[in-house]
Order: C-alpha cells, then sequence, then structure tokens
C-alpha cells in the first residue's frame, strides 16, 4: 500500500496538535483538545463552503511593471479584507516587463499576473474563514486604476 510522504515524515495537514517546548527547549506535541478546533467553513445565505474565489482581470491598468508597488498594493488589500499575511513573492521579468506575484495568507492566497503591454492583469483572491475580499478591491482600483474591471465568484468547497 502506497503511502503519503508527508506522512511518512510525520506531517499532518490537518491542525490537530499544539507544538509547546518544556524546560530543556525540546518540542513536545499535544493535541488539540476537541472544543478548541476550529472550523474556517463559512456559512452564507444556508450554504456552506470553504470560501470564496474571486477572479478579477483588470484592462486599462497602470502601475503594472513595478514589484515593489504591485507587492505593496496586494499586501494593503489583504490586509484591507481582513487577512493575515504569512509572506510574499513578486517576480518581475525582464527584459520584457511584466510581474508575476503571491501573497500567502493563513486565509488562503491573492496572486497577480501582469502584461504591461497590453494593460492587463489578472489576480485571484482566494479568502475563507472571516475575511472579505470582495474588500480587496477598491484598493486594486486605487493601485491600478483600470479603465475596467472584469469579476467572477466562485465559492469553493461546496458542502453538497
Amino acid at each position: 500500500m502506497k503511502t503519503h510522504a508527508l506522512a511518512e515524515l510525520g506531517i499532518t495537514l490537518e491542525p490537530t496538535q499544539d507544538v509547546a517546548f518544556d524546560s530543556a527547549g525540546l518540542n513536545k506535541v499535544t493535541p488539540f483538545p476537541e472544543s478548541e478546533k476550529k472550523d474556517y467553513f463559512v456559512e452564507r445565505d444556508g450554504v456552506r463552503f470553504a470560501g470564496v474565489h474571486l477572479l478579477i482581470e483588470l484592462w486599462g491598468a497602470r502601475n503594472l511593471d513595478d514589484p515593489e508597488h504591485i507587492e505593496e498594493a496586494l499586501c494593503r488589500s489583504a490586509r484591507e479584507a481582513g487577512a493575515t499575511i504569512l509572506h510574499s513573492h513578486m517576480h518581475r521579468f525582464s527584459p520584457y516587463g511584466g510581474c508575476s506575484g503571491v501573497v500567502v495568507l493563513a486565509e488562503s492566497h491573492i496572486s497577480i499576473h501582469t502584461w504591461p503591454e497590453r494593460d492587463y492583469a489578472a489576480l485571484d483572491v482566494f479568502m475563507c474563514g472571516d475575511c472579505d475580499p470582495y474588500r480587496a478591491i477598491p484598493v486594486l482600483r486605487e493601485a491600478f486604476e483600470p479603465a475596467n474591471v472584469q469579476l467572477a465568484e466562485h465559492k469553493r468547497g461546496l458542502i453538497p
């Protein structure tokens, strides 16, 4: 029987353990009590799901070739949506321009790919829990000044 590679390393993907340190500074693992486990799925209008995934397309946009500006805008939009930033990484393609980047959130992620030669950017904003990804949109509008915004919403992890 084939086992999962992470399981072979003793790594679990479920938040079922808490790590503490004993007096010698060594890790000591204790299980979370059932009463402290948190469910990050959301419920809206009687529908239960993991989170909202927005696909955002910016047309006629500006500032699409500056990784520092893009990173600041994505991080600001994450904070405005109530998300917790874990890490961010931007990459500028040279010599032709354009950027790709991601902000990893405790509640999921925000990613961007830009085509400055077309004044176009494609963004994913996926958030679970108490975050509101729609609150990121005004920040993105201000940062990139698009002439047109196209938006699609997808509920991830719908419970049948």
